[in-house]
């Protein structure tokens, strides 16, 4: 069996550490205050910008931390996203209530397709996703862990950009990711990710 390639934080995972599991550095700087935020970007910002619509408000994240590719940014407010490459693993601090649903931690059996876009044309990519889920109020009784996924990845042609299309299935869950790659390099600029009750817009600058 393929050995679980993992995609969430160690520990408590993204979304326990805003809440305040544990005295880490990393939680540390979570519970800091956030600097202020700058206006709406007009042009290519500097340094890595993840800009961040569908959630209840804009977002606009800054890089926290990048550990071999796992990154942690954080937005002001304390909004917080952990991703691995172009994939978001977990969110905090998005919900628009207390009924909305949350993306915890995400586990990948194997190799992730996004790896590699320029591999997937022809072809079909499946993967298999574990991942946990959790209420805005992070209530015990909100919490689902282990939720099983499987999940197809295509490519195909758009205009300039290479666009994956990710379809996941699985345990009363249904959704669509799309991931706009650079044909040459591969790297996705532009994505639609399901997190939840929520699908993000994505656009990544200076990565």
């Amino acid at each position: 069996m393929a050995r679980p390639h993992r995609l969430s934080l160690a520990g408590c995972g993204l979304a326990l550490l805003l809440a305040g599991c544990g005295d880490t550095p990393l939680a540390d700087a979570l519970r800091g205050p956030a600097a202020p935020m700058p206006g709406a970007v007009t042009s290519e910002p500097s340094g890595p910008v993840l800009l961040v619509t569908g959630a209840r408000r804009p977002f606009r994240f800054m890089l926290l931390q990048d550990a071999g590719g796992q990154r942690l940014w954080r937005a002001e407010g304390g909004a917080a996203l952990s991703t691995q490459g172009a994939r978001i693993t977990a969110t905090a601090g998005l919900g628009a209530g207390p009924a909305t649903i949350l993306l915890a931690a995400t586990r990948l059996e194997g190799t992730d397709p996004l790896d590699d876009p320029r591999a997937l044309p022809g072809r079909e990519a499946r993967s298999l996703r574990s991942i946990d889920l959790q209420g805005a109020t992070r209530s015990p009784q909100d919490l689902r862990f282990g939720v099983q996924l499987d999940c197809r990845m295509t490519a195909a042609a758009e205009g300039a950009w290479l666009l994956l299309t990710e379809r996941c299935t699985g345990d009363g869950i249904a959704f669509t990711n799309r991931f706009w790659a650079e044909p040459a390099s591969g790297a996705v600029r532009r994505s639609e990710q399901w997190v939840g009750d929520a699908t993000l817009t994505v656009e990544a600058h200076g990565l």
